[in-house]
């Protein structure tokens, strides 16, 4: 019999810079009663490993550009707030009211380069980046968890995309650690023996979409999701393997 079980890790404290991460991963599964075992995956929320890292800016401290403000206008968005979706972002792909699809640094083609305002504390406009290199940091917890407990655990840091074509956002990984971010079953036969030709699976962001399902999206603070039972075979990866090249991107 297949099955995963997901489980959020109750009473995660707000996180400041300097965190340790693994440690409140541990005190959270504690308060569970769970604790860790080889084949696990921990999905973390981006906002956290964001706000340990110190990715938090105050709009205040921003002096927008002349391409920022020109952007802006055509946006109705703040001026400081577009100058920092430029700083993060390789090219704008699309403008319209209220919105900016940019392809950021990391290669993700995403609305207003993964910056966000909500669940960022304080009252002075500040704003939230994403990890400058979230694979590094699923890396980095990933070893730190490994050598406090001796388990073989994957890392899945997970955000919330919108999607082409469809309504509302979906949670997909930014950041993998040990497990495959692409799993390639071409060649492989279906159950009437046909040779699969194009599918892989996206298995990093399908584990980062139902870890969502408990994380929530607004006060519900539960940031770190306990995966158990993840049915593929694990291997060294990152999520830059989900980005699609952009010679084989048929939609730019």
């Amino acid at each position: 019999m297949r099955e995963m079980t997901l489980t959020a890790l109750p009473g995660i404290p707000e996180v400041t810079v300097g965190a340790d991460l693994a440690a409140l991963v541990l005190e959270g599964l504690g308060r569970a009663g769970r604790s860790l075992q080889n084949g696990d995956v921990l999905v973390i929320a981006q906002k956290i490993v964001s706000k340990s890292e110190g990715r938090t800016v105050r709009l205040a401290d921003v002096t927008p550009s002349a391409r920022a403000q020109e952007l802006a206008q055509r946006a109705d968005r703040d001026p400081r707030f577009v100058e920092l979706i430029l700083r993060e972002s390789r090219a704008v792909l699309r403008v319209k009211p209220g919105v900016l699809i940019v392809e950021h640094s990391l290669g993700f083609v995403m609305a207003s380069a993964g910056i966000d305002q909500s669940n960022v504390p304080g009252e002075d406009g500040s704003v939230l980046l994403l990890p400058e290199d979230p694979d590094a940091s699923a890396r980095r917890l990933r070893e730190d968890l490994v050598q406090k407990t001796a388990a073989d655990v994957g890392i899945v840091i997970n955000d919330s995309f919108g999607r082409a074509w469809r309504n509302g956002v979906a949670g997909v990984a930014i950041g993998v650690a040990g497990i495959p971010a692409l799993v390639d079953l071409r060649g492989r036969a279906d159950r009437g023996g046909r040779a699969l030709k194009v599918t892989q699976v996206a298995a990093a962001d399908e584990i980062a979409s139902a870890a969502s399902l408990l994380m929530g999206q607004a006060e519900e603070g539960l940031p770190v999701v306990l995966a158990r039972g993840f049915p593929y075979a694990r291997r060294a990866s990152a999520a830059s393997e989900l980005v699609r090249p952009r010679a084989e991107d048929l939609f730019r």
